[in-house]
């Protein structure tokens, strides 16, 4: 089937619609109606303010969404994708007990549940069964909210998006939750080609089985559809009939998908109206609000957001947070994540991937698009058109003076002591990468302007400090390419980039596209000067790995192996070495090319089975392969020189310590082509002070 003519933006209104539910419904999550009407009234607008929370925040129904899915590219998107491989991906990206899920306990929170059967070797369906797990278990709300993604990659092909849904939502779930998966699924992806809500249903419920209790509970939403026009009975009759006291555990889908397809039906097409009736009616209110967010966002496109009073978008700025343990995706935005997506789509049908302005990171080609960025002083911002027509990020001065426009790099201040789901990021740029901006000066300027890049990285005082290039001057209707190769921070973390605009008068500047690139030359280390968020750039899939002791990194690990990871996957060809000792440990050394838990390649000192010490290069990709051993005595106590070197196909690594001969190992391998570095300690304790990457 042929991709829509509209399939960007639609993803992208879907990408947008799951995010502003989230945040909309998150602040009141798990309230009652009776609570909601009592102590906010109906839900017509964000509350966090009210509330005391910030609006952009780490979520479960984000996060998951949008990394589960990476389950088709990591496994060369193909159509046959199993379970077990969505199972795996869950098991490379997800940190146990920090990231993407409720660690509620074992037969206590499903996905935990279902977590620590893959953990044990059960592979998925088996993980989420009802025969393993229960029925009330198994039957939890937690298939649906994950499973947008799974439709935007089959637009007009509900059948494929139901398949999809079924196998996705069997890693952790069964029976009832697993229908609701797939009804929502099929009807996303037939919404990118049907308008007509009924019709979308009806597609929706010939993908489920007629005698389930999802399709009897929709027949009876409809019927009291038909009798009532007061959205408010229905609900009433919905927790008669379907409510939390017939269905057990603790968000059981019934009740909340009935909720879903009320608001659909009552809501009359109308993005803000629908929102308002899903989050009005409680229960789990981000996650409803997420799905008929992202529902009504492919259906009706970016016109049906924008066609409310309330600013919807204004305020999100298109932000949004991935924490997983490839920490070099957690700093996104909606459009970065709707090309992801949109490039996923492509793959399955046979075109080749979208990469607008020679994939700038930073292009704001989708309209209404700002991408995280936020004005300062005098400065306003929209998306406009450039002067060569493309869409562009408009910087304004009205009456002329100074002002910038930042986006975050890293975790920005404000999301340091965020409660709930921690954000556990790694930095997007890093010294020794060139940053490149190009802009031009509107033709109608009275006056040149004077434009600089700048950065902000934490110091000691936990707080941003700005480091910026010499100004440039504009004239009116010229265009320039700003480059900036960043300097060594001090081992502090780049926190935003942004650029600074100043005139005389009024004046526009277009920023057409900002974008990095290169390996980083970098030493992370303690800082001189201090301070505590710098230990925040490394995501700690680890037991310990306190600040206090003498070395920069104490890394301890009680079970299996641990890892403390940084960078992106923008990464390729670099060489990463530090000096680690090993002090009681089974193995340590370091990765390169990391893309979560799973998949690396790493140099290990370590032993075999008949407990010779050696040193390895590994390969972790769907289990463990040994690209090249050789016999190595290391010790505890001894400190030894690492080297770790990625270049195509080719992983050269080498060890050495005083006094005894290098140990230098070789190898060929092209199954991971880019990735972060890591410090690896497997059952006991090693440490090392500065990791250089060049």
């Amino acid at each position: 089937m042929p991709l829509p003519s509209d399939y960007v933006e639609r993803v992208y209104a879907g990408v947008l619609g799951k995010i502003i539910g989230v945040y909309l419904g998150r602040p009141f999550e798990g309230w009652s109606y009776e609570r909601i009407m009592a102590e906010l009234g109906d839900i017509t607008g964000y509350v966090h303010a009210q509330r005391g929370v910030p609006l952009i925040v780490t979520d479960d129904d984000i996060t998951g969404t949008f990394t589960f899915l990476r389950a088709l590219p990591d496994y060369g998107n193909r159509r046959d994708l199993t379970p077990a491989q969505i199972g795996q991906t869950w098991l490379n990206y997800i940190i146990e007990n920090k990231t993407i899920l409720w660690w509620g306990g074992m037969g206590n929170s499903t996905e935990h549940t279902a977590y620590l059967r893959l953990k044990r070797g059960i592979a998925a369906p088996a993980s989420g069964s009802i025969a393993l797990n229960g029925q009330v278990v198994a039957e939890q709300i937690g298939s649906q909210i994950f499973i947008d993604g799974w439709a935007m990659v089959t637009p007009g092909d509900p059948a494929f998006a139901a398949d999809l849904a079924r196998r996705a939502a069997s890693v952790s779930h069964d029976g009832e939750a697993i229908y609701g998966a797939q009804l929502i699924a099929a009807m996303e992806a037939q919404a990118f080609v049907e308008h007509d809500l009924n019709t979308l249903l009806d597609v929706g419920l010939s993908c489920i089985p007629r005698d389930s209790v999802t399709a009897r509970m929709i027949h009876d939403i409809r019927e009291w559809h038909a009798e009532t026009p007061d959205w408010r009975t229905a609900r009433e009759l919905l927790a008669r009939h379907y409510g939390y006291a017939r269905y057990g555990g603790n968000c059981h889908i019934i009740p909340n998908h009935g909720l879903i397809i009320l608001s659909l039906l009552y809501g009359d097409d109308d993005f803000a109206r629908s929102l308002q009736i899903v989050n009005t009616s409680g229960w789990d209110t981000d996650c409803n609000s997420g799905n008929v967010g992202c529902l009504l966002g492919i259906k009706n496109g970016l016109a049906g957001i924008d066609a409310s009073a309330y600013d919807w978008r204004g305020p999100v700025a298109d932000r949004l947070y991935l924490p997983t343990a490839e920490g070099g995706r957690a700093i996104s935005d909606a459009v970065a994540e709707t090309y992801q997506v949109v490039n996923i789509g492509r793959a399955l049908a046979n075109q080749p991937p979208l990469a607008p302005k020679d994939g700038a990171r930073f292009h704001f080609s989708l309209p209404g698009s700002v991408q995280g960025f936020l004005a300062e002083d005098a400065l306003t911002l929209r998306n406009a058109p450039s002067p060569d027509g493309s869409n562009c990020l408009a910087l304004e001065l009205p009456h002329g003076g100074s002002g910038q426009a930042a986006t975050a790099t890293f975790t920005p201040p404000e999301a340091l002591t965020m409660v709930g789901y921690t954000l556990l990021a790694a930095p997007t740029l890093y010294p020794g990468q060139t940053v490149r901006a190009r802009v031009t000066a509107a033709a109608a300027n009275q006056q040149d302007a004077r434009c600089h890049l700048f950065v902000r990285a934490y110091n000691t005082h936990d707080q941003l400090d700005t480091c910026s290039t010499d100004a440039r001057s504009l004239a009116p209707g010229t265009t320039a390419e700003l480059d900036w190769t960043i300097a060594a921070t001090d081992g502090q973390p780049i926190a935003q980039v942004g650029i600074a605009v100043a005139s005389a008068a009024a004046a526009v500047v277009y920023l057409e596209m900002l974008d990095w690139r290169g390996e980083p030359d970098a030493v992370f280390k303690r800082p001189d000067a201090g301070g505590k968020v710098w230990r925040r750039a490394w995501v700690e899939a680890i037991d310990q790995c306190d600040g206090w002791w003498p070395e920069t990194f104490r890394l301890v690990h009680n079970d299996g192996r641990g890892m403390l990871s940084t960078g992106t996957r923008e990464w390729q060809r670099y060489t990463v070495t530090t000096t680690i000792t090993p002090h009681m440990c089974d193995a340590c050394g370091v990765a390169a090319r990391v893309q979560g838990l799973q998949r690396y390649y790493a140099l290990l000192m370590t032993q075999t089975h008949a407990g010779q010490r050696v040193a390895r290069i590994i390969r972790m990709l769907d289990g463990e392969t040994v690209l090249h051993e050789l016999p190595y005595d290391w010790a505890f106590g001894v400190p030894y020189a690492l080297t770790l070197h990625v270049n195509g196909s080719a992983i050269r690594a080498q060890i050495s310590t005083a006094g005894q001969s290098a140990c230098e190992l070789v190898a060929t391998d092209n199954n991971l082509t880019d990735g972060g570095i890591a410090l690896i300690v497997e059952n006991g304790r090693a440490g090392t002070d500065d990791v250089r990457v060049a």
